[in-house]
Order: C-alpha cells, then sequence, then structure tokens
C-alpha cells in the first residue's frame, strides 16, 4: 500500500505522519468538531489519537487517512475505516471529521464515498457501518446521502458515560 490510498476528484486521503500533529489538533482541541465527543482533547489525546492510526495502519492495513485538498496539498480533515465496538461484536465503520471552516463543502460526502470503494473493491468487504451520535444531524445526512440506512439504536459509550447512537449501513451491493 502506497501512501496516497484513495483519490477522489477533489481530495487526497493518505496516512496519517508524525508532521500532522497540529493539523489534527486544529481538529481534535475544537470543541465545535469534537461535540459528540463531548470531550476537551489535551495534546496528550491528540498524540494518542495520531498513534492509535498509526497502530491500525500496522494491524488492519487501514485507518483515519489524512484528508488533503489537491488544490493546496493542505491537510483539511481525516477519515478512513476503522473496527469499532457494536454491541457484542466489532463492526467497520467509515468515519471523519473535518476543521470547521471546511464544514459544508460536500468534502465528507466526497471522502466516505472514497472509503467506500476501498471498503468494498481492495478489501472486499460486503458491508461498511456508520456508528453515529443521536443528534448529530449533520453526519446523519452525509450518511443517508451515501446511501446508507439506519439499522439500529443503541447505547456507546463516551468519555461521559453511555449516550445513544444509531447504526447506519450500507451494502456493497447497494
Amino acid at each position: 500500500m502506497g501512501d496516497w490510498i484513495i483519490e477522489t476528484e477533489r481530495l487526497g486521503l493518505r496516512k496519517m505522519r508524525d508532521d500532522d500533529i497540529l493539523d489534527l489538533a486544529e481538529m481534535l482541541k475544537n470543541p465545535s468538531v469534537m461535540y459528540a465527543y463531548e470531550h476537551d482533547f489535551s495534546d496528550d489525546d491528540v498524540k494518542n489519537w495520531l498513534d492509535r492510526q498509526k497502530k491500525r495502519y500496522e494491524h488492519y492495513g487501514f485507518g483515519l487517512w489524512a484528508v488533503i485538498a489537491k488544490d493546496s496539498d493542505r491537510m483539511i480533515g481525516q477519515s478512513g475505516l476503522t473496527m469499532q465496538p457494536y454491541r457484542e461484536i466489532e463492526v467497520l465503520e467509515v468515519g471523519y471529521l473535518f476543521k470547521e471552516k471546511f464544514w459544508h463543502h460536500g468534502y465528507a460526502r466526497e471522502a466516505v464515498r472514497g472509503c467506500l470503494k476501498y471498503a468494498f473493491d481492495v478489501l472486499g468487504y460486503e458491508k461498511v457501518h456508520s456508528i453515529i451520535k443521536f443528534d448529530n444531524i449533520p453526519s446523519i445526512r452525509v450518511a443517508e446521502s451515501v446511501g446508507m440506512r439506519r439499522e439500529d439504536e443503541f447505547l456507546a459509550r463516551y468519555y461521559n458515560g453511555d449516550v445513544p447512537h444509531f447504526l447506519y449501513s450500507i451494502n456493497k451491493r447497494g
């Protein structure tokens, strides 16, 4: 697997590197971006987040990738695939976070579509999920816009306890 994993029309997704830490911190330390987590991220939390992605790359061959705008070659967010706990199993989840100034430009939808294509066509998965906090309306809209459908409602543990979430999913065949 090369450094550039996914190319879309306006975006490239690549493995995050140590020199992405400031861009990552801009997202993770912004309460508006991280409101669904209900947690203030410290510098150590940001470093741990980056280290967790590197471990995912080694273990699974994927994780959350840096989203790079092709027109500026700047990191504007992160998107990718992770294994996440759901009830008593783990599911393949597509997720994303973007710097606040890059919201409402269609980047999340574009990145998710690229990740789904990668999950289905390269990794061979038959189904991909998205675990979305119940009040995260923008993420629900993104999930539904790429063809995902709500499959379940459940409690997920976050920093401040159990929080209602929806499980969205899409099959390879639609």
